[in-house]
C-alpha cells in the first residue's frame, strides 16, 4: 500500500443517459439521470483507494450544499481531503454530461467558478507523508511552481501528469514528472494522428522516464526511458456502457502497476484490462468486483 496525493479538480457531474445523442435545436427524454462526485484526478483517486492504497486529496472546495456531496463520496472511498483549500464564495465545478447509449460516448459541458489550488497552500502539506504524488495538467502557473517545489525538496518522490488538453504552456510541465500520462485528445490536438511518432518525439524534448497514451479501441503506446516503444492491445468490452471515467481509471491502475514495480508493458496491459472494465458500467463501484484489488494487493 502506498500514500498517494494527488493534485487537481473535482466537480458534480450531472449525466444524462440519452438513446442517442440529440441534434441541435431538438428536445429528447432522458432515459436516467445521475448525480454524483466527479473530476480527473478525483475519480483516478477513487480507483486507487479500492486497489488499496491511502490516497489524499488537493484541490479546492466550495462551502455550498453541492460540497457535502462530494465530501460525502470521498468518505466512502476512504479519500482524505484535509488537504483541501476551502473557500467561502463560488460553486463546486459542474460537468453537465450527455452519455450515449448506443455508443457509450459522453460529451460534456463544464463550468466552473472557483479558483484553482495554489502553490502556496500545498507548500504547506507535509509532503514527506507520500509515496506518490498525481498532478492533473491545469492551473499551468501553479502546477509548474509546484513540481519545482517537489523537485527542489523532495527529489524521490514519484511524479506522474495527466496532460488531457492543450492548455497555454502546458508543456513547461513536462521535464518534472517521472510519468507522462497524454491523452489521444492532445496528441491529435498537437497535430499527431498515432501515438508513437508523437511520443518519440516527446522523448527527443524531455526527460520523462516514461511516457504513456491511451488510445481508446486501440489500447496504448508508450516510449521508456531508453526510447523503446510498447504497445498494450485494448481488451475486449462485451458491451459499452460508458466511457465516462475509463481514463481517469487508466490512470490509476498505470499508477498502481508502477507502485507494485511492475515493468511497463505489464503496467500498460493492466491499465488497458481495468479501463476496457469501466466502460462496461456506469459507476466506480467496480474494483473490488472485477477481482483486480485482490489480484494486485
Amino acid at each position: 500500500m502506498a500514500k498517494i496525493l494527488g493534485v487537481g479538480n473535482v466537480t458534480l457531474d450531472i449525466v444524462n443517459i440519452v438513446e442517442c445523442y440529440p441534434q441541435e435545436d431538438s428536445e429528447q427524454r432522458a432515459a436516467s439521470q445521475r448525480i454524483c462526485r466527479g473530476g480527473n484526478t478525483a475519480n483516478t483517486l477513487v480507483v486507487l483507494s479500492q486497489l488499496g492504497h491511502q490516497c489524499s486529496w488537493a484541490g479546492v472546495l466550495a462551502d455550498e450544499p453541492d460540497a457535502k456531496r462530494i465530501c460525502a463520496d470521498f468518505d466512502h472511498y476512504h479519500i482524505d481531503y484535509s488537504p483541501a483549500f476551502h473557500v467561502t464564495n463560488g460553486k463546486v465545478p459542474t460537468s453537465y454530461i450527455t452519455s450515449n447509449q448506443r455508443n457509450g460516448s459522453r460529451t460534456i459541458v463544464h463550468v466552473r467558478d472557483l479558483p484553482e489550488y495554489s502553490a502556496t497552500y500545498f507548500s504547506e502539506l507535509a509532503l514527506c507523508d507520500y509515496d506518490w504524488l498525481h498532478f492533473e495538467g491545469r492551473n499551468v502557473v501553479e502546477v509548474k511552481k509546484m513540481l519545482e517545489y517537489v523537485d527542489i525538496m523532495y527529489p524521490a518522490i514519484p511524479i506522474s501528469l495527466e496532460v488531457e488538453k492543450q492548455r497555454d504552456g502546458i508543456e513547461q510541465l513536462f521535464n518534472y514528472p517521472d510519468i507522462l500520462i497524454f491523452s489521444r485528445a492532445y496528441v491529435e490536438q498537437c497535430g499527431y494522428f498515432e501515438a508513437t511518432p508523437f511520443l518519440m518525439e516527446m522523448r527527443k524534448l524531455y526527460q520523462a522516464n516514461h511516457m504513456v497514451c491511451a488510445w481508446g479501441d486501440q489500447g496504448a503506446y508508450a516510449i521508456d526511458e531508453e526510447g523503446n516503444s510498447i504497445h498494450s492491445p485494448a481488451h475486449p468490452v462485451s458491451q459499452i456502457v460508458e466511457t465516462l471515467g475509463a481514463g481517469d481509471t487508466f490512470n490509476a491502475a498505470l499508477i498502481n502497476a508502477y507502485i507494485q514495480g511492475e515493468p511497463l508493458d505489464a503496467a500498460l496491459y493492466q491499465a488497458c484490462e481495468l479501463a476496457a472494465y469501466k466502460c462496461g458500467i456506469n459507476s466506480f463501484e467496480f474494483v473490488l468486483n472485477s477481482g483486480k484489488a485482490q489480484d494486485k494487493s
